[in-house]
Protein backbone atom coordinates (compact mmCIF):
# COMPACT_ATOMS: atom_id res chain seq x y z
CA UNK A 1 0.00 0.00 0.00
CA UNK A 2 1.33 3.45 -0.89
CA UNK A 3 2.25 5.46 2.18
CA UNK A 4 2.61 2.34 4.33
CA UNK A 5 5.68 0.19 4.92
CA UNK A 6 5.62 -2.82 2.63
CA UNK A 7 7.84 -5.19 4.69
CA UNK A 8 9.52 -7.01 1.81
CA UNK A 9 11.87 -9.78 2.95
CA UNK A 10 15.44 -9.64 1.68
CA UNK A 11 15.46 -13.36 0.86
CA UNK A 12 12.39 -13.08 -1.38
CA UNK A 13 12.45 -12.62 -5.14
CA UNK A 14 10.96 -9.15 -4.76
CA UNK A 15 13.61 -8.28 -2.18
CA UNK A 16 16.35 -9.20 -4.62
CA UNK A 17 14.72 -7.07 -7.33
CA UNK A 18 14.54 -4.10 -4.95
CA UNK A 19 18.24 -4.52 -4.14
CA UNK A 20 19.15 -4.73 -7.84
CA UNK A 21 17.20 -1.56 -8.59
CA UNK A 22 18.66 0.52 -5.78
CA UNK A 23 22.21 -0.68 -6.40
CA UNK A 24 21.99 0.04 -10.14
CA UNK A 25 20.54 3.49 -9.53
CA UNK A 26 23.09 4.53 -6.95
CA UNK A 27 25.90 2.96 -9.01
CA UNK A 28 25.12 5.31 -11.88
CA UNK A 29 25.84 8.34 -9.71
CA UNK A 30 28.68 6.76 -7.72
CA UNK A 31 30.70 5.33 -10.59
CA UNK A 32 30.19 8.46 -12.69
CA UNK A 33 31.51 10.69 -9.90
CA UNK A 34 34.49 8.38 -9.35
CA UNK A 35 35.68 8.18 -12.94
CA UNK A 36 35.22 11.75 -14.15
CA UNK A 37 38.41 13.03 -12.48
CA UNK A 38 40.43 10.34 -14.27
CA UNK A 39 38.96 11.44 -17.61
CA UNK A 40 39.65 15.17 -17.21
CA UNK A 41 43.02 15.44 -19.03
CA UNK A 42 41.62 13.64 -22.07
CA UNK A 43 38.46 15.76 -21.96
CA UNK A 44 40.56 18.92 -21.94
CA UNK A 45 42.70 17.70 -24.83
CA UNK A 46 39.74 16.58 -26.94
CA UNK A 47 37.59 19.68 -26.37
CA UNK A 48 40.50 22.15 -26.19
CA UNK A 49 39.37 23.20 -22.70
CA UNK A 50 41.36 25.17 -20.16
CA UNK A 51 41.65 24.40 -16.43
CA UNK A 52 38.58 26.48 -15.60
CA UNK A 53 36.47 24.34 -17.94
CA UNK A 54 37.76 21.19 -16.27
CA UNK A 55 36.86 22.65 -12.88
CA UNK A 56 33.36 23.40 -14.13
CA UNK A 57 33.06 19.88 -15.52
CA UNK A 58 33.35 18.65 -11.93
CA UNK A 59 31.61 21.52 -10.19
CA UNK A 60 28.55 21.93 -12.40
CA UNK A 61 27.43 18.49 -11.24
CA UNK A 62 28.21 19.13 -7.58
CA UNK A 63 26.53 22.54 -7.67
CA UNK A 64 23.07 21.33 -8.68
CA UNK A 65 23.41 18.18 -6.59
CA UNK A 66 24.33 20.07 -3.42
CA UNK A 67 21.65 22.69 -3.94
CA UNK A 68 18.80 20.29 -4.72
CA UNK A 69 19.48 17.04 -2.85
CA UNK A 70 17.34 17.95 0.18
CA UNK A 71 14.52 19.03 -2.10
CA UNK A 72 14.86 15.73 -3.99
CA UNK A 73 14.39 13.75 -0.78
CA UNK A 74 11.32 15.80 0.14
CA UNK A 75 9.78 15.26 -3.30
CA UNK A 76 10.16 11.50 -2.88
CA UNK A 77 8.50 11.54 0.52
CA UNK A 78 5.56 13.55 -0.84
CA UNK A 79 4.94 12.18 -4.34
CA UNK A 80 6.32 8.66 -4.06
CA UNK A 81 9.88 7.48 -3.56
CA UNK A 82 9.82 5.03 -6.46
CA UNK A 83 8.32 7.61 -8.81
CA UNK A 84 10.90 10.28 -8.00
CA UNK A 85 13.71 7.71 -8.08
CA UNK A 86 12.67 6.57 -11.58
CA UNK A 87 12.40 10.17 -12.78
CA UNK A 88 15.88 10.76 -11.39
CA UNK A 89 17.33 7.71 -13.17
CA UNK A 90 15.77 8.71 -16.51
CA UNK A 91 16.88 12.33 -16.07
CA UNK A 92 20.42 11.25 -15.13
CA UNK A 93 20.68 8.92 -18.12
CA UNK A 94 19.40 11.56 -20.55
CA UNK A 95 21.90 14.09 -19.18
CA UNK A 96 24.66 11.45 -19.40
CA UNK A 97 23.80 10.90 -23.07
CA UNK A 98 24.11 14.64 -23.63
CA UNK A 99 27.49 14.61 -21.85
CA UNK A 100 28.70 11.79 -24.06
CA UNK A 101 27.65 13.61 -27.23
CA UNK A 102 28.82 17.09 -26.16
CA UNK A 103 30.67 18.81 -29.04
CA UNK A 104 32.31 21.41 -26.82
CA UNK A 105 33.10 22.22 -23.20
CA UNK A 106 30.12 24.56 -22.75
CA UNK A 107 27.57 21.89 -23.61
CA UNK A 108 29.42 19.33 -21.49
CA UNK A 109 29.28 21.66 -18.48
CA UNK A 110 25.57 22.35 -18.99
CA UNK A 111 24.89 18.62 -19.30
CA UNK A 112 26.85 17.96 -16.11
CA UNK A 113 24.61 20.47 -14.31
CA UNK A 114 21.58 18.56 -15.59
CA UNK A 115 23.19 15.35 -14.34
CA UNK A 116 23.33 16.89 -10.88
CA UNK A 117 19.57 17.50 -10.98
CA UNK A 118 19.00 13.83 -11.78
CA UNK A 119 21.44 12.85 -9.05
CA UNK A 120 19.53 14.96 -6.53
CA UNK A 121 16.40 12.96 -7.34
CA UNK A 122 17.84 9.45 -7.42
CA UNK A 123 20.52 9.61 -4.69
CA UNK A 124 18.26 10.07 -1.65
CA UNK A 125 15.64 7.85 -3.25
CA UNK A 126 17.96 4.84 -3.46
CA UNK A 127 18.38 4.35 0.28
CA UNK A 128 14.87 5.64 1.00
CA UNK A 129 13.42 2.77 -1.06
CA UNK A 130 15.33 0.27 1.06
CA UNK A 131 14.21 1.89 4.30
CA UNK A 132 10.58 2.04 3.18
CA UNK A 133 10.36 -1.38 1.49
CA UNK A 134 12.11 -3.94 3.69
CA UNK A 135 10.87 -5.61 6.84
CA UNK A 136 12.45 -4.06 9.96
CA UNK A 137 14.31 -7.31 10.70
CA UNK A 138 15.97 -7.21 7.26
CA UNK A 139 16.51 -3.49 6.91
CA UNK A 140 19.99 -3.29 8.48
CA UNK A 141 21.19 -6.25 6.42
CA UNK A 142 19.71 -4.72 3.26
CA UNK A 143 21.53 -1.44 3.95
CA UNK A 144 24.71 -3.45 4.48
CA UNK A 145 24.30 -5.26 1.15
CA UNK A 146 23.54 -1.95 -0.60
CA UNK A 147 26.59 -0.32 0.97
CA UNK A 148 28.87 -3.26 0.25
CA UNK A 149 27.88 -3.48 -3.41
CA UNK A 150 28.18 0.29 -3.65
CA UNK A 151 31.69 -0.02 -2.25
CA UNK A 152 32.55 -2.59 -4.90
CA UNK A 153 31.25 -0.21 -7.55
CA UNK A 154 33.35 2.60 -6.12
CA UNK A 155 36.41 0.35 -6.10
CA UNK A 156 35.88 -0.71 -9.71
CA UNK A 157 35.05 2.83 -10.84
CA UNK A 158 38.55 4.31 -11.27
CA UNK A 159 39.80 1.15 -13.01
CA UNK A 160 36.76 1.04 -15.29
CA UNK A 161 37.03 4.75 -16.01
CA UNK A 162 40.68 4.50 -16.91
CA UNK A 163 40.00 1.55 -19.20
CA UNK A 164 37.19 3.42 -20.95
CA UNK A 165 39.23 6.60 -21.37
CA UNK A 166 42.23 4.73 -22.79
CA UNK A 167 40.03 2.42 -24.89
CA UNK A 168 36.69 3.49 -26.38
CA UNK A 169 37.20 7.06 -25.18
CA UNK A 170 36.16 9.40 -22.36
CA UNK A 171 32.64 9.82 -23.75
CA UNK A 172 31.84 6.24 -22.71
CA UNK A 173 32.32 7.27 -19.09
CA UNK A 174 28.96 9.00 -19.52
CA UNK A 175 27.34 6.82 -22.19
CA UNK A 176 27.67 3.76 -19.94
CA UNK A 177 24.85 5.15 -17.78
CA UNK A 178 22.30 4.71 -20.57
CA UNK A 179 22.23 0.88 -20.62
CA UNK A 180 22.26 0.86 -16.80
CA UNK A 181 19.13 3.02 -16.83
CA UNK A 182 17.48 0.79 -19.44
CA UNK A 183 17.79 -2.09 -16.98
CA UNK A 184 17.02 -0.14 -13.81
CA UNK A 185 13.80 1.62 -14.83
CA UNK A 186 11.73 -1.40 -15.99
CA UNK A 187 12.79 -3.40 -12.92
CA UNK A 188 11.83 -0.53 -10.62
CA UNK A 189 8.42 -0.06 -12.21
CA UNK A 190 7.63 -3.77 -12.14
CA UNK A 191 9.10 -4.98 -8.86
CA UNK A 192 9.68 -2.08 -6.44
CA UNK A 193 6.69 -1.09 -4.26
CA UNK A 194 5.71 2.56 -4.11
CA UNK A 195 5.85 4.34 -0.75
CA UNK A 196 5.21 7.81 0.58
CA UNK A 197 5.43 9.62 3.87
CA UNK A 198 1.77 10.15 4.84
CA UNK A 199 2.82 12.89 7.25
CA UNK A 200 4.66 14.94 4.61
CA UNK A 201 2.90 18.31 4.58
CA UNK A 202 3.60 21.95 3.83
CA UNK A 203 5.13 23.73 0.87
CA UNK A 204 8.36 22.70 -0.77
CA UNK A 205 11.22 25.03 -0.03
CA UNK A 206 11.95 25.84 -3.66
CA UNK A 207 13.09 29.34 -2.70
CA UNK A 208 15.62 27.95 -0.23
CA UNK A 209 16.96 25.45 -2.76
CA UNK A 210 17.25 28.16 -5.41
CA UNK A 211 19.03 30.57 -3.08
CA UNK A 212 21.48 27.90 -1.96
CA UNK A 213 22.32 26.85 -5.51
CA UNK A 214 22.63 30.45 -6.74
CA UNK A 215 24.84 31.48 -3.81
CA UNK A 216 27.14 28.50 -4.34
CA UNK A 217 27.18 29.10 -8.08
CA UNK A 218 28.18 32.76 -7.81
CA UNK A 219 30.94 32.07 -5.28
CA UNK A 220 32.19 29.18 -7.40
CA UNK A 221 32.21 31.33 -10.54
CA UNK A 222 34.24 34.02 -8.78
CA UNK A 223 36.81 31.51 -7.52
CA UNK A 224 37.21 29.73 -10.86
CA UNK A 225 37.39 32.86 -13.00
CA UNK A 226 39.69 34.85 -10.69
CA UNK A 227 42.96 33.31 -11.98
CA UNK A 228 42.11 34.36 -15.56
CA UNK A 229 40.24 37.65 -14.99
CA UNK A 230 41.90 38.82 -11.79
CA UNK A 231 39.99 40.99 -9.31
CA UNK A 232 37.70 42.36 -12.01
CA UNK A 233 34.36 44.00 -11.28
CA UNK A 234 32.51 40.91 -12.55
CA UNK A 235 34.51 38.50 -10.39
CA UNK A 236 34.28 40.67 -7.29
CA UNK A 237 30.59 41.37 -7.88
CA UNK A 238 29.73 37.68 -8.28
CA UNK A 239 31.67 36.76 -5.17
CA UNK A 240 30.00 39.47 -3.11
CA UNK A 241 26.56 38.62 -4.49
CA UNK A 242 27.11 34.96 -3.60
CA UNK A 243 27.96 35.86 0.00
CA UNK A 244 24.91 38.13 0.26
CA UNK A 245 22.61 35.45 -1.15
CA UNK A 246 24.08 32.99 1.33
CA UNK A 247 23.05 35.32 4.14
CA UNK A 248 19.59 35.69 2.57
CA UNK A 249 19.32 31.89 2.44
CA UNK A 250 19.99 31.66 6.18
CA UNK A 251 17.40 34.38 6.83
CA UNK A 252 14.79 32.64 4.68
CA UNK A 253 15.41 29.26 6.32
CA UNK A 254 15.02 30.85 9.75
CA UNK A 255 11.69 32.43 8.84
CA UNK A 256 9.99 29.62 6.87
CA UNK A 257 7.51 27.29 8.52
CA UNK A 258 8.83 24.29 6.53
CA UNK A 259 12.46 25.08 5.70
CA UNK A 260 14.69 22.83 3.64
CA UNK A 261 17.38 23.22 6.30
CA UNK A 262 15.82 23.80 9.75
CA UNK A 263 18.30 25.94 11.66
CA UNK A 264 16.97 24.49 14.92
CA UNK A 265 19.06 21.39 14.21
CA UNK A 266 22.16 23.51 14.74
CA UNK A 267 21.09 24.12 18.32
CA UNK A 268 22.77 20.76 18.88
CA UNK A 269 26.41 21.57 19.58
CA UNK A 270 27.40 18.11 18.40
CA UNK A 271 25.54 18.48 15.10
CA UNK A 272 27.14 21.87 14.45
CA UNK A 273 30.59 20.51 15.31
CA UNK A 274 30.30 17.44 13.11
CA UNK A 275 29.20 19.53 10.16
CA UNK A 276 32.20 21.81 10.67
CA UNK A 277 34.42 18.73 10.60
CA UNK A 278 32.61 17.55 7.46
CA UNK A 279 33.25 20.85 5.69
CA UNK A 280 36.97 20.63 6.42
CA UNK A 281 37.58 16.99 5.54
CA UNK A 282 35.42 16.80 2.43
CA UNK A 283 36.89 20.02 1.07
CA UNK A 284 40.30 18.38 1.45
CA UNK A 285 39.17 15.07 -0.06
CA UNK A 286 37.63 16.70 -3.11
CA UNK A 287 40.62 18.93 -3.74
CA UNK A 288 43.06 16.08 -3.19
CA UNK A 289 41.47 13.62 -5.62
CA UNK A 290 40.73 16.28 -8.25
CA UNK A 291 44.36 17.41 -8.37
CA UNK A 292 45.94 13.99 -7.79
CA UNK A 293 44.21 12.47 -10.84
CA UNK A 294 45.69 15.30 -12.91
CA UNK A 295 49.13 15.09 -11.26
CA UNK A 296 49.46 11.38 -12.00
CA UNK A 297 48.69 11.89 -15.68
CA UNK A 298 50.13 15.34 -16.44
CA UNK A 299 53.33 15.13 -14.35
CA UNK A 300 54.08 11.46 -13.62
CA UNK A 301 53.00 10.41 -17.11
CA UNK A 302 50.45 7.73 -16.22
CA UNK A 303 47.76 6.71 -18.65
CA UNK A 304 44.17 7.15 -17.52
CA UNK A 305 43.99 3.44 -16.66
CA UNK A 306 47.19 3.62 -14.61
CA UNK A 307 45.97 6.74 -12.79
CA UNK A 308 42.63 5.12 -11.99
CA UNK A 309 44.33 1.98 -10.74
CA UNK A 310 46.72 4.04 -8.61
CA UNK A 311 43.76 5.42 -6.66
CA UNK A 312 42.34 1.98 -5.85
CA UNK A 313 44.10 1.37 -2.48
CA UNK A 314 42.05 4.06 -0.74
CA UNK A 315 38.77 2.61 -1.94
CA UNK A 316 39.74 -1.01 -1.24
CA UNK A 317 40.70 -0.12 2.33
CA UNK A 318 37.35 1.63 2.75
CA UNK A 319 35.50 -1.37 1.37
CA UNK A 320 37.03 -3.95 3.69
CA UNK A 321 37.69 -2.01 6.90
CA UNK A 322 34.96 0.63 7.31
CA UNK A 323 32.64 -1.68 9.23
CA UNK A 324 35.42 -2.47 11.72
CA UNK A 325 36.09 1.23 12.11
CA UNK A 326 32.42 1.84 12.86
CA UNK A 327 32.41 -0.89 15.50
CA UNK A 328 35.53 0.54 17.13
CA UNK A 329 34.02 4.02 17.23
CA UNK A 330 30.92 2.64 18.94
CA UNK A 331 33.13 1.18 21.67
CA UNK A 332 35.49 4.10 22.28
CA UNK A 333 33.35 7.03 21.08
CA UNK A 334 33.78 9.22 17.99
CA UNK A 335 36.19 11.83 19.34
CA UNK A 336 39.43 9.87 18.84
CA UNK A 337 38.58 8.45 15.37
CA UNK A 338 37.41 11.87 14.16
CA UNK A 339 40.68 13.37 15.38
CA UNK A 340 43.11 10.66 14.29
CA UNK A 341 41.44 10.06 10.91
CA UNK A 342 41.92 13.58 9.52
CA UNK A 343 45.51 13.65 10.83
CA UNK A 344 46.29 10.41 8.99
CA UNK A 345 44.70 11.84 5.85
CA UNK A 346 46.83 14.97 6.25
CA UNK A 347 49.88 12.72 6.40
CA UNK A 348 48.83 10.96 3.20
CA UNK A 349 48.27 14.31 1.53
CA UNK A 350 51.77 15.51 2.45
CA UNK A 351 53.29 12.24 1.23
CA UNK A 352 51.99 13.18 -2.23
CA UNK A 353 54.61 15.95 -2.24
CA UNK A 354 57.11 13.18 -3.10
CA UNK A 355 55.19 12.33 -6.29
CA UNK A 356 56.54 13.99 -9.41
CA UNK A 357 58.31 13.24 -12.68
CA UNK A 358 60.02 9.86 -12.53
CA UNK A 359 58.27 8.81 -9.31
CA UNK A 360 57.98 5.13 -8.45
CA UNK A 361 54.50 3.83 -7.73
CA UNK A 362 55.62 1.43 -4.98
CA UNK A 363 57.94 3.89 -3.25
CA UNK A 364 56.09 7.17 -3.74
CA UNK A 365 52.45 6.88 -4.82
CA UNK A 366 51.37 3.74 -2.95
CA UNK A 367 52.45 4.91 0.55
CA UNK A 368 50.50 8.15 0.13
CA UNK A 369 47.38 6.28 -0.99
CA UNK A 370 47.60 3.72 1.82
CA UNK A 371 48.00 6.39 4.51
CA UNK A 372 45.17 8.42 2.98
CA UNK A 373 42.99 5.31 2.85
CA UNK A 374 43.79 4.44 6.47
CA UNK A 375 42.71 7.91 7.53
CA UNK A 376 39.49 7.67 5.54
CA UNK A 377 38.72 4.28 7.09
CA UNK A 378 39.25 5.73 10.56
CA UNK A 379 37.13 8.80 9.87
CA UNK A 380 34.17 8.17 7.57
CA UNK A 381 32.04 5.55 9.35
CA UNK A 382 32.23 7.36 12.74
CA UNK A 383 31.40 10.62 10.99
CA UNK A 384 28.24 9.11 9.51
CA UNK A 385 27.20 7.57 12.84
CA UNK A 386 27.87 10.75 14.80
CA UNK A 387 25.76 12.86 12.46
CA UNK A 388 22.77 10.62 13.06
CA UNK A 389 23.47 10.30 16.78
CA UNK A 390 23.60 14.07 17.30
CA UNK A 391 19.86 14.65 16.81
CA UNK A 392 16.58 13.03 17.81
CA UNK A 393 15.77 9.79 16.01
CA UNK A 394 12.84 11.31 14.11
CA UNK A 395 15.17 13.87 12.50
CA UNK A 396 18.05 11.53 11.67
CA UNK A 397 17.26 11.39 7.95
CA UNK A 398 17.08 15.16 7.65
CA UNK A 399 20.31 15.55 9.61
CA UNK A 400 22.09 13.09 7.32
CA UNK A 401 20.77 14.91 4.23
CA UNK A 402 22.03 18.27 5.52
CA UNK A 403 25.42 16.74 6.27
CA UNK A 404 25.47 15.24 2.77
CA UNK A 405 24.72 18.64 1.23
CA UNK A 406 27.44 20.24 3.37
CA UNK A 407 29.98 17.72 2.13
CA UNK A 408 29.03 18.33 -1.51
CA UNK A 409 29.19 22.10 -1.03
CA UNK A 410 32.61 21.81 0.61
CA UNK A 411 33.92 19.80 -2.33
CA UNK A 412 32.43 22.28 -4.77
CA UNK A 413 34.19 25.24 -3.18
CA UNK A 414 37.47 23.34 -2.75
CA UNK A 415 37.72 22.36 -6.42
CA UNK A 416 37.05 26.00 -7.32
CA UNK A 417 39.36 27.59 -4.75
CA UNK A 418 42.43 25.33 -4.66
CA UNK A 419 43.79 26.17 -8.13
CA UNK A 420 43.35 29.88 -7.32
CA UNK A 421 45.12 29.57 -3.95
CA UNK A 422 47.90 27.49 -5.47
CA UNK A 423 48.43 29.92 -8.34
CA UNK A 424 47.40 27.60 -11.19
CA UNK A 425 46.89 29.41 -14.48
CA UNK A 426 44.23 28.47 -17.05
CA UNK A 427 46.71 26.34 -19.03
CA UNK A 428 48.61 24.89 -16.06
CA UNK A 429 47.52 21.30 -16.66
CA UNK A 430 49.10 21.34 -20.14
CA UNK A 431 52.61 21.79 -18.65
CA UNK A 432 54.12 19.12 -16.41
CA UNK A 433 56.57 21.58 -14.84
CA UNK A 434 53.97 24.26 -14.10
CA UNK A 435 51.33 21.87 -12.82
CA UNK A 436 53.82 19.98 -10.65
CA UNK A 437 54.97 23.22 -9.01
CA UNK A 438 51.46 24.39 -8.22
CA UNK A 439 50.44 20.89 -7.06
CA UNK A 440 53.17 21.09 -4.42
CA UNK A 441 51.61 24.33 -3.19
CA UNK A 442 48.10 22.87 -3.12
CA UNK A 443 48.76 19.72 -1.07
CA UNK A 444 49.73 21.57 2.14
CA UNK A 445 46.47 23.53 1.84
CA UNK A 446 44.51 20.26 1.77
CA UNK A 447 46.53 18.99 4.72
CA UNK A 448 45.83 22.22 6.60
CA UNK A 449 42.07 21.80 6.14
CA UNK A 450 42.32 18.27 7.51
CA UNK A 451 44.29 19.43 10.55
CA UNK A 452 41.65 22.09 11.23
CA UNK A 453 39.01 19.36 11.06
CA UNK A 454 40.96 17.26 13.55
CA UNK A 455 41.29 20.20 15.95
CA UNK A 456 37.55 20.90 15.76
CA UNK A 457 36.76 17.23 16.40
CA UNK A 458 39.09 17.01 19.40
CA UNK A 459 37.74 20.19 20.93
CA UNK A 460 34.02 19.74 20.34
CA UNK A 461 32.93 16.18 19.54
CA UNK A 462 31.72 13.98 22.38
CA UNK A 463 30.06 10.55 22.62
CA UNK A 464 26.46 10.06 21.47
CA UNK A 465 23.82 11.31 23.85
CA UNK A 466 21.40 8.95 25.52
CA UNK A 467 18.41 8.03 23.38
CA UNK A 468 20.00 9.18 20.13
CA UNK A 469 19.84 7.18 16.95
CA UNK A 470 23.07 5.20 16.62
CA UNK A 471 23.01 3.28 13.33
CA UNK A 472 25.00 0.24 12.50
CA UNK A 473 28.30 1.02 10.83
CA UNK A 474 28.20 1.18 7.05
CA UNK A 475 30.66 1.01 4.22
CA UNK A 476 30.83 4.41 2.59
CA UNK A 477 33.30 5.84 0.11
CA UNK A 478 33.95 9.59 0.17
CA UNK A 479 35.51 9.44 -3.27
CA UNK A 480 31.98 9.27 -4.53
CA UNK A 481 29.57 10.15 -1.79
CA UNK A 482 29.48 11.71 1.62
CA UNK A 483 27.45 10.28 4.54
CA UNK A 484 24.49 8.19 3.44
CA UNK A 485 21.06 9.77 3.11
CA UNK A 486 18.03 8.34 4.83
CA UNK A 487 14.43 9.34 4.31
CA UNK A 488 13.29 12.13 6.55
CA UNK A 489 11.55 10.90 9.62
CA UNK A 490 13.24 7.50 9.66
CA UNK A 491 15.71 6.67 12.39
Amino acid sequence: MEGARVDVRLSSAQGRWVMLTTVLGSAMAMVDATVVNVALPRVGEDLDADLAALQWTVNAYMLTLAGLILLGGALGDRFGRRKVFVVGVVWFAAASLLCGLAPNAGILIAARALQGVGGALLTPGSLALIQASFHPDDRARAVGVWSGLGGVGAAVGPFLGGWLVDGPGWRWVFLLNVPLALVCVPVALRHVPESRDPQARGRFDVLGAGLAALALGLVTYALIEAPDQGPSAVVAGCGAAGVVLGAVFVYVEKRRADPMMPLTLFASRQFTAINAVTLCVYAAFSGFFFLTALQLQVVVGYSALQAGTALLPTTVLMLFLSSKSGELAQRIGPRIPLTVGPLLCAGGTLLMLRVGEGSSYAADVLPAMVVMGAGMVTLVAPLTATVLASVATARAGLASGINNAAARAAGLVAVAALPLLAGMGPEAYRSAAEFGETFRRAMPLCAGALVVGAVIAWGTVRGPRAGACVPQSRVNCPLTAPPLEEPAGEG
